[in-house]
């Protein structure tokens, strides 16, 4: 193995190129692999279900670097190339075709992908899943048709481009297993919250309802509920959540567990190996749990901490578990995590009718998750300062809209008020 160090980056993803970005601007000065299995340089994911899916973005926008950036700042680029195993004892990694590169140090950062739909006929054309720039432009193109659309599941990937497709002018019909879109994210209120903005918009919702089969000659014309509706369909679009590769770290010695399992540092068992991004099932000091985050923050703040890591630097990320979502007139953040029925109870401040509002998440009456919808004076910074205070809270105060949600914070709990118990 070559005296020089060397740091392999698997995966050209978001927190790849952030990572390689960082190595860089730490001051790392050895060799830097970036490895990607698309034919494209680093992009960022969420424009794929929101802007560049609706037609409101453009490709180039997309990137996370100029053409140029990467060598310039000399880090192979290594693109269309898969990477098959991972040999730690030699510290090497093996790509498709047999290539053998050494490394001193290497991060996966292989992302997750799509959990497919195991039905008759779900590979029939037409069916399609949201991962990466390619699968966006083949489902917009079949959008833009204005066709009928099936959706199903009810979740975030879900929700999105069912609102994409209403844009179009498609017939839009959602089915999802639950009682309310996306449950186990937010809970009952405010799934129904969402639930009600798509009704708004035409869409068919069919809640607490399973699909049995996809029928069609060839090409998918309709989707079979468990209930035995039929929904014509020329398109269907599959979200129903996503399993995190850890394929290079299956079989290796390597703990996993729903993803790579990582320290505060994002090391590996092994401590020449780290892994960041959707793959990576990362330990909050906060909360002292393992939580995997698929969502753009997580990649693009723990390629970089991932990093310095990789150099050595003592520094933890403690940042909150942040999320955001776009539909139709609806733009929302969220930050904080709960385990399931980690509160008791839900806090709403503002006008739900009018889509301006705040919703707190409390166990023991201190806030552990918050949201706004287009609240965008004040953000998301505020929410993240009440549940980095951990302190007790009145509810009644978080819910009034005249008390400042700074005075929010220092404000000691005198009573419980519960707005939702879900």
């Amino acid at each position: 193995m070559s005296t020089n160090p060397i740091f392999v980056i698997i995966g050209a993803g978001l927190a790849g190129a952030k990572a390689a970005q960082t190595l860089r601007e730490e001051g790392f000065d050895g060799r830097i692999v970036l490895i990607g299995s698309e034919s494209g340089r680093p992009y960022e994911r969420p424009p794929l279900s929101k802007g560049y899916l609706t037609g409101a973005a453009e490709q180039a926008s997309l990137y996370v670097h100029e053409e140029g950036w990467y060598a310039e700042h000399a880090v192979e680029l290594r693109l269309d190339r898969r990477v098959t195993g991972l040999d730690r004892a030699a510290h090497q990694v093996e790509l498709d075709g047999g290539e053998r590169l050494d490394y001193s140090k290497v991060l996966l950062a292989t992302g997750a992908l799509p959990r497919r739909l195991a039905v008759p006929g779900a590979g029939l054309d037409g069916v399609h899943y949201l991962r990466t720039l390619q699968d966006s432009a083949r489902l917009r193109e079949a959008i833009q048709a204005g066709d009928r659309v099936v959706v199903v599941g009810a979740g975030w990937i879900g929700l999105e481009t069912a609102a994409a497709a209403r844009g179009y002018g498609c017939e839009v019909t959602v089915i999802e297993p639950q009682a309310v879109p996306l449950q186990a994210a937010l809970g009952q209120q405010m799934g129904a919250f969402f639930a009600d903005v798509h009704r708004r918009h035409g869409v068919d919702l069919r809640l607490g309802r399973g699909v049995t089969e996809l029928r069609g000659t060839g090409h998918v014309r309709a989707v079979v509920t468990d209930d035995g509706d039929e929904i014509p369909a020329d398109v269907v679009i599959v979200g129903i959540g996503a399993r995190p590769c850890t394929e290079l770290a299956d079989g290796t010695g390597l703990a996993v567990d729903n993803g790579i399992l990582v320290d505060e540092y994002l090391r590996t068992t092994d401590p020449d190996v780290y892994a960041a991004g959707d793959v990576a099932n990362a330990f909050y000091p906060r909360y002292g749990a393992w939580i995997r985050v698929e969502h753009w923050a997580n990649a693009l703040h723990g390629g970089p901490a991932a990093a310095r890591s990789m150099l050595d630097h003592d520094v933890v990320d403690d940042r909150l578990p942040y999320f955001f979502t776009d539909q139709y007139e609806i733009g929302m953040e969220y930050a904080g995590w709960f385990p399931v029925g980690g509160y008791d109870t839900v806090v709403t401040r503002g006008n739900l009718d009018e889509a301006a509002f705040h919703v707190f998440w409390l166990a023991s009456d201190r806030v552990v998750a918050g949201m706004h919808v287009n609240q965008w004076d004040e953000g998301i910074a505020p929410i993240q300062e009440l549940i980095r205070a951990g302190r007790p809270m009145d509810p009644r105060r978080l819910a009034d809209p005249s008390v400042p949600l700074a005075d929010a914070a220092r404000s000691a709990s005198s009573s419980a008020a519960v707005v939702d118990s879900s």
